[in-house]
């Protein structure tokens, strides 16, 4: 019994060897890997770039392009009313934040504190994995709350 939480299922395994081994040129099923490969590729380079430049528009938000891994990690600059409020409430303030956009978009990222930042920096990961259609509400309903958040913690 402990070996299936330890072990990948037999489909798992499978697919694992199909990875590590695509098709190489001149098989028959190159044309169609290819083509699909590179289709994914794309699109996550259009989704990376989609979600960098909406983390940069925002106010008090900075983010690096997003090379390599999956994700996108944006420092964010709370006003001290925002991270009063989240001391009152006993939770570390991007974490407050990340609570927020959850409850008000259903928008689900990671804060910073949980990757050890720097002591008075804020942070969040979001990935760019959801599908293409999705990213123009997900984009859209990131801004709105961030707008409205700002505006609400201001000074």
């Amino acid at each position: 019994i402990a070996s299936v939480n330890l072990c990948s299922n037999t489909a798992g395994q499978i697919l694992m060897s199909l990875v590590m081994e695509p098709p190489k040129q001149g098989d028959p099923s190159y044309a169609l890997y290819s083509e699909e490969r590179d289709a994914i590729l794309s699109s996550l380079k259009r989704r990376a770039k989609m979600i960098v430049s909406c983390l940069n528009s925002l106010e008090g938000v900075s983010c690096n392009d997003a090379e390599g891994a999956m994700y996108a990690f944006p420092s964010i600059t709370l006003p001290p009313k925002a991270v009063q409020a989240a001391e009152a409430l006993g939770k570390k303030p991007d974490v407050f934040y990340c609570i927020e956009l959850l409850k008000k978009t259903g928008v689900c990222v990671v804060a910073g504190s949980g990757f050890g930042q720097k002591e008075g920096t804020f942070h969040f990961r979001t990935t760019f994995l959801p599908s293409e259609e999705d990213f123009p509400t997900i984009v859209k309903g990131l801004t709105e709350f961030h707008e409205e958040f700002m505006k609400q913690y201001s000074s």
